[in-house]
C-alpha cells in the first residue's frame, strides 16, 4: 500500500496561471458573442476595425451563412480565431458605436418631443425662434398648421415628418425647409 507524500508545494506563479475550466468557458463564450457583433456590423463599420484578415474573412462568410447548424458552427469557429486577437479594442470601438447610437437616439427623441409641443402649443415657436434665429418661421409655421390638419383628418403625417426635418436641419445648423425636396 502506498502512502501519500505530503502535498506538493505549488508556486504563486501556477496559482496566477491557473484559470478554471469554468473560467475559460466563459471567456470564450465571450469571444463568441463578440463575434456575433462583429458579424452584425456593416461592412463600412468591419472595414473600421483592425481584423486579422482570416478572422474578417470568417465574419464576412457568416454573413453569407444563412442555416442555422452551418451559422452556429461557423460563430464557434469564430469564437475560436477570437481567442488570438486581442478584444480590447475591438470592444471599445463597438461601446463608442454604441455610446453614439444613443446619443443619436436620445437627441432623436428631443426632436420628436419639439415637434409635439409644436403641434400642441404656439408659444413653442416663439422658443424655437429665440434658439434659432436663422430660422424660416413662415414656412414653420405653414408646416404646424398642415400637420395639425393632417392629424385632425387622420391623414398620413407629410407635414409632420417635413417640420421633423426642418427641425433636424435647425438643429444641424441648416436652414429650415431646405430638405423638403427630398420629401417623398
Amino acid at each position: 500500500m502506498r502512502h501519500h507524500s505530503e502535498p506538493e508545494d505549488f508556486s504563486d506563479e501556477a496559482d496566477d496561471a491557473y484559470v478554471s475550466k469554468t473560467r475559460r468557458k466563459k471567456d470564450m463564450q465571450a469571444l463568441q458573442e463578440l463575434g456575433e457583433q462583429l458579424v452584425a456590423l456593416g461592412n463600412d463599420r468591419l472595414a473600421q476595425l483592425d481584423l486579422p484578415e482570416s478572422l474578417l474573412d470568417a465574419v464576412k462568410e457568416a454573413k453569407r451563412i444563412t442555416k442555422f447548424g452551418a451559422l452556429s458552427r461557423q460563430m464557434q469557429y469564430i469564437g475560436k480565431l477570437m481567442r488570438d486577437v486581442d478584444p480590447t479594442p475591438i470592444r471599445a470601438k463597438l461601446d463608442e458605436w454604441a455610446g453614439h447610437s444613443k446619443e443619436l437616439n436620445a437627441k432623436f427623441h428631443r426632436l420628436e418631443k419639439l415637434r409635439e409641443r409644436l403641434l400642441e402649443d404656439d408659444k413653442a415657436l416663439g422658443e424655437v425662434a429665440e434658439q434659432h434665429p436663422q430660422a424660416d418661421l413662415q414656412h414653420l409655421r405653414a408646416l404646424i398648421r398642415n400637420a395639425r390638419q393632417e392629424q385632425s383628418a387622420n391623414k398620413p403625417p407629410k407635414s409632420s415628418r417635413a417640420l421633423f426635418k426642418a427641425l433636424r436641419a435647425l438643429q444641424e445648423g441648416g436652414e429650415a425647409g431646405t430638405e423638403l425636396d427630398d420629401e417623398e
